[in-house]
């Protein structure tokens, strides 16, 4: 962890049995729908795409990350067919009360062969001056946030990324969403 903001770092990978001129991460991560993004994770509750004020793509994402009920609003920064860099300002709301953090998400895919591409998924969030805030109010040190929320993203990330390669490579297949290679409408 490079950043001394830095509350979580994670990077996890999984494959798309998909060639990767068929996959598209914009087009997908835009036009999940909510069941979709529910069946990716377990702690998943919400998925719907909006704009800002001025225009510009926002994916709302709602989830559980280890005890925090989290609100991302995520602003497509970069949006291409094979990586989006996606930056929040997220609304957490744990036990201890209601605070604020960046995250930022970045979906990348690249080809391994002409049938199989790795999508990697990796989330950086960050403490920003309100976090901090809170956790000196609340008496929590810095580094108990950085574990706690550490193990939580990790473990959120392992369990969602090899299921939205999954959904992914379905998308870039034609299969209906809901529906694996082999079940037929």
């Amino acid at each position: 962890m490079t950043n001394d903001r830095t509350l979580s770092l994670s990077t996890v990978s999984a494959t798309i049995n998909a060639p990767i001129e068929k996959v598209d991460i914009a087009d997908w991560l835009f036009h999940i729908p909510d069941a979709e993004y529910q069946r990716c994770s377990h702690a998943h509750i919400a998925a719907g795409t909006t704009t800002t004020d001025d225009g510009r793509p926002m994916s709302i994402n709602v989830e559980m990350i280890g005890d925090a009920f989290v609100v991302q609003h995520y602003i497509g920064e970069v949006r291409q067919s094979d990586f989006c860099r996606m930056v929040s300002i997220s609304d957490s709301i744990s036990p201890t009360g209601r605070n604020k953090l960046q995250v930022v998400w970045e979906l990348r895919v690249r080809k391994v062969d002409d049938q199989t591409c790795e999508f990697t998924n990796h989330i950086h969030s960050s403490a920003i001056d309100q976090t901090l805030a809170f956790l000196a109010e609340h008496g929590i040190p810095f580094e108990q946030a950085r574990a706690s929320r550490q193990q939580a993203s990790h473990a959120h990330n392992q369990e969602e990324t090899p299921k939205f390669a999954k959904s992914i490579e379905r998308r870039a297949l034609g299969i209906p969403t809901g529906l694996t290679n082999g079940e037929k409408q």
